[in-house]
């Protein structure tokens, strides 16, 4: 399976979302000076922004982490483990987080994006949810069988 293209250029993908995530979050403070000179509300806003633009970002970085760890225990054919439930657990509360942080953001500013990704990543953590319920459910099943053989 780890020969696939589709598998290699997903891992691909995963990996340079985290990575250059980790930079954008680091030059949020540098990235908001510069945009503040033509957009009025990133200067005026420009703390607040800058915080909950990072925070959002760490836990998007927090989800992409574990994202790529629940991807190595696919690539290794056994996605059905105990750390892939509370993989999906953290990622889902780390969602509702940057909800949060995007409905702080509302505070400052209301705009269509704010609210569309507070519904999206609203929805996101709920289905993280409920996928790890059912990849707990999943495991339960799997050790079952694998102690009747």
């Amino acid at each position: 399976m780890s020969k696939s293209p589709l598998v290699r250029f997903t891992k691909f993908i995963l990996d340079f979302m985290f990575f250059t995530g980790i930079i954008v979050c680091v030059t949020v403070p540098f990235s908001f000076r510069f945009i503040g000179r033509y957009y009025k509300v990133f200067d005026e806003f420009y703390l607040p922004f800058c915080i909950i633009f990072m925070i959002a970002g760490a836990f998007a970085l927090i989800i992409l982490w574990e994202l790529r760890s629940l991807f190595r225990t696919v690539l290794k054919e056994d996605p059905f483990v105990r750390e892939n439930v509370r993989s999906l657990k953290r990622m889902g509360a780390s969602a509702f987080c940057i909800a949060i942080a995007m409905m702080a953001r509302l505070f400052f500013v209301i705009t269509p994006a704010a609210l569309v990704l507070v519904a999206v990543f609203s929805i996101a953590g709920l289905f993280s949810l409920v996928l790890s319920q059912v990849f707990d459910q999943a495991v339960t099943y799997k050790l079952e069988n694998d102690l009747t053989i």
